[in-house]
Protein backbone atom coordinates (compact mmCIF):
# COMPACT_ATOMS: atom_id res chain seq x y z
CA UNK A 1 0.00 0.00 0.00
CA UNK A 2 0.95 3.14 -1.41
CA UNK A 3 2.21 5.42 2.31
CA UNK A 4 0.35 8.47 2.17
CA UNK A 5 1.31 11.86 2.18
CA UNK A 6 0.51 14.24 5.13
CA UNK A 7 0.86 17.88 5.43
CA UNK A 8 -0.33 20.73 7.60
CA UNK A 9 0.47 24.34 7.80
CA UNK A 10 -1.53 27.02 9.88
CA UNK A 11 -2.26 31.00 10.15
CA UNK A 12 -3.22 33.23 12.53
CA UNK A 13 -4.33 36.74 11.62
CA UNK A 14 -5.06 38.99 14.46
CA UNK A 15 -6.74 42.22 12.70
CA UNK A 16 -10.32 44.07 13.24
CA UNK A 17 -13.08 42.18 12.23
CA UNK A 18 -16.57 43.42 10.91
CA UNK A 19 -19.39 41.24 10.06
CA UNK A 20 -19.91 39.50 6.55
CA UNK A 21 -22.65 40.75 4.76
CA UNK A 22 -25.26 38.41 4.53
CA UNK A 23 -26.02 35.68 7.16
CA UNK A 24 -23.64 32.64 7.23
CA UNK A 25 -27.03 30.52 8.69
CA UNK A 26 -28.28 28.38 6.85
CA UNK A 27 -31.58 28.51 4.62
CA UNK A 28 -33.56 26.51 3.21
CA UNK A 29 -35.01 25.22 -0.15
CA UNK A 30 -38.01 23.49 -0.78
CA UNK A 31 -37.68 19.74 -2.71
CA UNK A 32 -40.28 17.58 -3.69
CA UNK A 33 -39.35 13.61 -3.60
CA UNK A 34 -39.31 12.29 -7.03
CA UNK A 35 -39.48 8.63 -8.28
CA UNK A 36 -36.20 6.50 -7.51
CA UNK A 37 -35.29 9.38 -4.43
CA UNK A 38 -32.78 8.69 -1.55
CA UNK A 39 -31.90 10.96 0.60
CA UNK A 40 -28.06 10.37 -0.79
CA UNK A 41 -29.30 11.28 -4.24
CA UNK A 42 -31.14 14.15 -2.76
CA UNK A 43 -27.63 15.24 -0.92
CA UNK A 44 -25.68 14.58 -3.83
CA UNK A 45 -27.91 16.57 -6.00
CA UNK A 46 -27.85 19.68 -3.81
CA UNK A 47 -24.02 19.08 -2.71
CA UNK A 48 -25.44 18.86 1.35
CA UNK A 49 -24.70 15.83 3.81
CA UNK A 50 -27.25 13.44 4.24
CA UNK A 51 -27.05 14.16 8.13
CA UNK A 52 -27.89 18.05 7.33
CA UNK A 53 -31.05 16.67 5.41
CA UNK A 54 -32.00 14.23 8.12
CA UNK A 55 -31.80 17.68 10.99
CA UNK A 56 -33.61 20.01 8.72
CA UNK A 57 -36.56 17.04 8.13
CA UNK A 58 -37.97 15.88 11.53
CA UNK A 59 -41.32 15.61 10.17
CA UNK A 60 -39.48 12.19 8.55
CA UNK A 61 -39.86 9.29 11.13
CA UNK A 62 -37.51 6.80 9.00
CA UNK A 63 -35.04 8.53 6.15
CA UNK A 64 -34.48 5.17 4.56
CA UNK A 65 -37.95 5.29 3.78
CA UNK A 66 -38.91 8.46 1.81
CA UNK A 67 -41.93 8.74 -0.67
CA UNK A 68 -42.83 10.73 -3.88
CA UNK A 69 -44.97 14.04 -3.09
CA UNK A 70 -42.90 13.85 0.32
CA UNK A 71 -41.57 17.54 0.96
CA UNK A 72 -38.37 18.05 2.08
CA UNK A 73 -36.36 21.00 3.42
CA UNK A 74 -32.89 21.53 2.38
CA UNK A 75 -30.53 23.39 4.22
CA UNK A 76 -28.21 25.80 2.09
CA UNK A 77 -25.99 28.41 2.92
CA UNK A 78 -25.09 30.33 -0.14
CA UNK A 79 -22.91 33.25 0.78
CA UNK A 80 -20.53 30.46 2.78
CA UNK A 81 -20.27 28.27 0.01
CA UNK A 82 -19.61 31.15 -2.06
CA UNK A 83 -16.95 32.27 -0.26
CA UNK A 84 -15.33 28.91 -0.30
CA UNK A 85 -15.86 28.22 -4.11
CA UNK A 86 -14.08 31.62 -4.17
CA UNK A 87 -11.19 30.37 -2.74
CA UNK A 88 -10.92 27.52 -4.24
CA UNK A 89 -10.40 29.59 -7.56
CA UNK A 90 -7.82 31.71 -6.44
CA UNK A 91 -5.95 28.47 -5.36
CA UNK A 92 -6.49 27.65 -9.40
CA UNK A 93 -5.17 31.23 -10.20
CA UNK A 94 -1.66 30.75 -7.89
CA UNK A 95 -1.52 27.35 -9.46
CA UNK A 96 -2.30 28.39 -13.46
CA UNK A 97 0.20 31.10 -12.88
CA UNK A 98 3.13 28.29 -12.22
CA UNK A 99 1.85 25.86 -14.97
CA UNK A 100 0.13 23.61 -12.32
CA UNK A 101 -3.34 21.58 -13.13
CA UNK A 102 -6.29 22.82 -11.16
CA UNK A 103 -7.64 21.24 -8.03
CA UNK A 104 -10.94 19.48 -8.54
CA UNK A 105 -13.26 21.08 -6.59
CA UNK A 106 -14.66 18.45 -3.63
CA UNK A 107 -17.67 19.16 -2.51
CA UNK A 108 -17.47 16.32 0.44
CA UNK A 109 -14.09 17.50 1.35
CA UNK A 110 -15.69 21.06 1.38
CA UNK A 111 -17.76 19.51 3.88
CA UNK A 112 -15.66 18.01 6.23
CA UNK A 113 -13.50 21.26 6.04
CA UNK A 114 -16.26 23.41 6.72
CA UNK A 115 -17.63 21.33 10.10
CA UNK A 116 -13.43 21.58 10.83
CA UNK A 117 -14.04 25.58 10.64
CA UNK A 118 -16.80 25.65 12.79
CA UNK A 119 -15.31 23.23 15.22
CA UNK A 120 -12.49 25.35 15.56
CA UNK A 121 -15.18 28.47 16.25
CA UNK A 122 -17.28 26.48 18.56
CA UNK A 123 -14.66 24.82 20.58
CA UNK A 124 -12.75 28.26 20.29
CA UNK A 125 -9.16 26.89 19.25
CA UNK A 126 -7.22 27.39 16.78
CA UNK A 127 -5.13 24.08 16.01
CA UNK A 128 -4.67 21.31 12.98
CA UNK A 129 -6.12 18.83 15.98
CA UNK A 130 -9.51 19.30 16.78
CA UNK A 131 -10.45 17.93 20.77
CA UNK A 132 -13.71 16.49 18.41
CA UNK A 133 -12.10 15.01 15.46
CA UNK A 134 -8.26 14.61 16.11
CA UNK A 135 -6.10 15.14 13.24
CA UNK A 136 -7.22 16.44 9.76
CA UNK A 137 -6.26 12.76 8.61
CA UNK A 138 -8.34 11.02 10.99
CA UNK A 139 -11.41 13.26 10.44
CA UNK A 140 -10.93 12.91 6.64
CA UNK A 141 -11.19 8.94 7.20
CA UNK A 142 -13.95 9.63 9.73
CA UNK A 143 -16.11 11.25 7.21
CA UNK A 144 -15.18 9.03 4.63
CA UNK A 145 -13.06 10.43 2.70
CA UNK A 146 -10.46 7.95 1.02
CA UNK A 147 -7.09 9.37 0.03
CA UNK A 148 -3.50 8.89 -0.75
CA UNK A 149 -2.05 11.78 -0.03
CA UNK A 150 -3.60 15.04 1.85
CA UNK A 151 -2.75 17.90 3.30
CA UNK A 152 -4.60 21.21 5.53
CA UNK A 153 -4.10 24.93 5.22
CA UNK A 154 -5.73 26.39 8.18
CA UNK A 155 -5.95 30.59 8.66
CA UNK A 156 -8.50 32.92 11.77
CA UNK A 157 -9.46 36.36 11.45
CA UNK A 158 -9.43 37.17 7.61
CA UNK A 159 -12.40 38.80 6.04
CA UNK A 160 -12.05 37.48 2.89
CA UNK A 161 -11.03 34.76 0.74
CA UNK A 162 -8.17 36.82 -1.00
CA UNK A 163 -7.14 38.20 2.58
CA UNK A 164 -7.10 34.57 3.47
CA UNK A 165 -5.63 33.58 0.11
CA UNK A 166 -2.59 36.56 0.63
CA UNK A 167 -1.96 35.16 3.92
CA UNK A 168 -1.32 31.62 3.03
CA UNK A 169 0.76 32.52 0.28
CA UNK A 170 3.12 34.53 1.75
CA UNK A 171 3.74 32.00 4.45
CA UNK A 172 5.90 29.23 3.39
CA UNK A 173 4.21 26.21 4.54
CA UNK A 174 0.49 27.05 3.32
CA UNK A 175 2.06 28.29 -0.09
CA UNK A 176 3.59 24.62 -0.33
CA UNK A 177 0.76 23.37 0.41
CA UNK A 178 -1.14 25.29 -2.37
CA UNK A 179 1.48 24.79 -4.74
CA UNK A 180 1.45 21.07 -4.63
CA UNK A 181 1.88 18.28 -7.24
CA UNK A 182 0.80 15.86 -4.78
CA UNK A 183 -2.88 17.02 -4.47
CA UNK A 184 -5.86 17.21 -7.31
CA UNK A 185 -8.63 17.86 -5.40
CA UNK A 186 -9.41 20.37 -2.63
CA UNK A 187 -12.31 21.17 0.00
CA UNK A 188 -12.44 24.57 1.28
CA UNK A 189 -14.52 25.69 4.35
CA UNK A 190 -15.49 29.10 5.84
CA UNK A 191 -16.88 30.09 9.40
CA UNK A 192 -17.11 33.32 11.53
CA UNK A 193 -18.09 33.55 14.58
CA UNK A 194 -19.94 36.41 16.30
CA UNK A 195 -17.68 39.13 15.70
CA UNK A 196 -17.49 38.61 12.52
CA UNK A 197 -13.75 36.61 12.85
CA UNK A 198 -13.06 34.13 10.15
CA UNK A 199 -12.14 30.65 10.52
CA UNK A 200 -10.78 28.88 7.30
CA UNK A 201 -9.93 25.56 6.17
CA UNK A 202 -8.38 24.05 2.82
CA UNK A 203 -8.27 20.32 2.77
CA UNK A 204 -6.29 18.54 -0.04
CA UNK A 205 -5.91 15.76 -1.58
CA UNK A 206 -5.27 12.80 -3.96
CA UNK A 207 -7.59 9.73 -4.32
Amino acid sequence: MKKALLTTACSLVIILALSLPGSSLAATTAYTVQSGDSMWKIAVKYQVGVSEIISANPQISNPNLIYPGQKLNIPTTPEVTAYEKEVARLVNVERAKTGLPALTYNWELARVARYKSEDMRNKGYFSHTSPTYGSPFDMMRAFGIRYTAAGENIAKGQMTPQQVMNGWMNSSGHKANILSRNYTQIGVGYAKDSAGRGYWTQMFIRP
